[in-house]
């Protein structure tokens, strides 16, 4: 089941919200729990066994450490044991096919026999609740936050299911005392339908439109100079109104029944630079890497070589946390190499020189981010390398009779909207006096025609995502994955 489906919207949100508003507070957490588990076992029941099992485990594990003292040498013991315990789990379902698929290439290639295996299956959403897992367990023996003492709200916390299977990567501590009481009312729930609403939009109007063209130009043998840049400049685009769009709905949810979930997006395609392409995109990941290892790893502290070093180390460990194959430690390591290079060149510019305009800046840091796009959506190193010679007109230079049959006219001007979107913050953020703030974008729009714009907006495009989703089959969230 996914947000964008006619199952979610129409047969599990319905009776989620009659009885969670229904039922009297205290037992509200019991709701969350019993419909999130609920709506995580419509996957696989294995997978929620696997889940209630990192629950309880990380939970106990928390518990003994508060016994223990938080700062004592045994609460480190056991935090290291809960680590290994959490990422032992996440190693074993996400990177254990990639291990015996690098070793069974490397055997052959010497003429020796490859070892058996079967194919292992991820759970959804597994890599997320990890984190979470990670983050509580350093959060606890740091005492940055009072230990659960409530397994109800701790698994719930666990399970909420708006951001159980893709994000954003809550930490305990920013919805702990929401957990125990949290403020309902009419406001807040317009508040978050229509962030909702707006998610909805950006995912199936406009992501899952782009979807079909994203597919057939990345599966082609030799594409051409148009196909492979409109393959990188269509999944770029695609990818942040999907991820994106899946951050709002995500965020909506919660706010419809009292949380406050972190932003996870901040206008990530205005950057200027690469450093700051990574302070708006993915935002709770972002600040995860930061928090729980650029800077217990030293972070800029150690002087500059032992920076660079760091920041590679982080991104390539992000890269591999996206999937468990070398386009994702490549990625990781273009990215990483990105953030080394702009460090240095910002430590050579003399003091008080003025910097990159920003049409310059945006332009370079989307031009890398694209490429980098290219390794993250390709099938294998092959099919990222197939793109690039594309890109580089190996392969002629026109749009190509296999591609051009799926340029239909709706997927053609959903790409400069998509773009016009992207871009429209950059328009002035006050006009006039009657000023109202746009959640999606933080465009400001004015007078009664501007606020008629920013109620209605967000109903004419959920309404068209519904005809749109009635039209075609659901498409999976690209992030699911990971």
């Amino acid at each position: 089941m996914v947000f964008a489906s006619f199952e979610f919207l129409f047969l599990f949100l319905p009776p989620f919200f009659a009885v969670y508003f229904l039922t009297p507070f205290r037992y509200r957490n019991w709701v969350i729990l019993i419909f999130s588990w609920a709506f995580y076992a419509w996957w696989r029941v294995d997978f929620l066994a696997l889940l209630i099992a990192v629950t309880v485990f990380t939970f106990t594990i928390a518990r003994l450490m508060d016994a223990a003292g938080p700062q004592s040498p045994r609460a480190k013991t056991l935090m290291i044991a809960g680590l290994i315990g959490n990422l032992g789990v996440l190693a074993y379902f996400k990177y254990a096919n990639f291990g015996v698929a690098t070793f069974n290439q490397l055997v052959g290639a010497m003429g020796l026999g490859a070892v058996g295996w079967a194919e292992i299956v991820l759970p959804i959403g597994l890599s997320f609740y990890v984190l979470q897992s990670v983050s509580y367990l350093v959060d606890v023996r740091r005492g940055e936050v009072p230990v659960s003492r409530s397994f109800l709200n701790y698994a719930a916390y666990k399970a909420i299911f708006s951001q159980l299977i893709a994000g954003p990567i809550v930490r305990y501590a920013e919805i702990g005392e929401e957990l125990k009481q949290r403020h309902h009312s009419l406001r807040q729930f317009g508040i978050g339908s229509r962030t909702f609403m707006i998610g909805f939009a950006m995912k199936v109007a406009i992501a899952d439109t782009l979807s079909p063209l994203v597919d057939a130009a990345f599966a082609l043998a030799q594409p051409t100079l148009v196909d492979g840049w409109l393959a990188a400049i269509v999944y770029t685009l695609q990818l942040y109104f999907d991820f994106a769009g899946y951050s709002l709905m995500a965020i909506g949810l919660a706010r419809m029944i009292g949380f406050s979930f972190p932003p996870n997006f901040d206008n990530p395609y205005l950057a200027g630079s690469i450093q700051d392409f990574w302070q708006r995109w993915h935002l709770t990941l972002s600040r995860f890497l930061r928090d729980y290892l650029y800077i217990p790893l030293g972070g800029n502290r150690a002087g500059p070589r032992r920076t660079y070093v760091n920041l590679m180390l982080v991104m390539t460990i992000g890269g591999l946390w996206h999937g468990s194959s070398w386009n994702f430690i490549l990625w990781g390591v273009w990215h990483g190499g990105l953030l080394g290079l702009h460090r240095w060149w910002s430590r050579r510019r003399p003091r008080g020189a003025p910097g990159m305009p920003f049409a310059s800046g945006n332009a370079l840091t989307m031009l890398a981010v694209l490429i980098g796009w290219v390794l993250f959506r390709a099938k294998d190193l092959d099919g990222a390398l197939t793109v690039y010679a594309g890109m580089l007109g190996l392969h002629g230079t026109g749009l190509s009779d296999a591609l051009a049959w799926q340029v239909t006219p709706d997927r053609l001007w959903f790409v400069p909207l998509a773009a016009a979107l992207v871009y429209l913050p950059l328009l002035p953020k006050r006009v006039g006096r009657w000023a109202i703030p746009v959640p999606a974008g933080g465009l400001l729009a004015n007078g009664a025609l501007g606020i008629a714009a920013w109620t209605l907006a967000p109903f004419v495009g959920f309404a068209l995502a519904t005809v749109l989703l009635y039209s075609r089959d659901a498409v999976p969230f690209l992030y699911f994955q990971f």
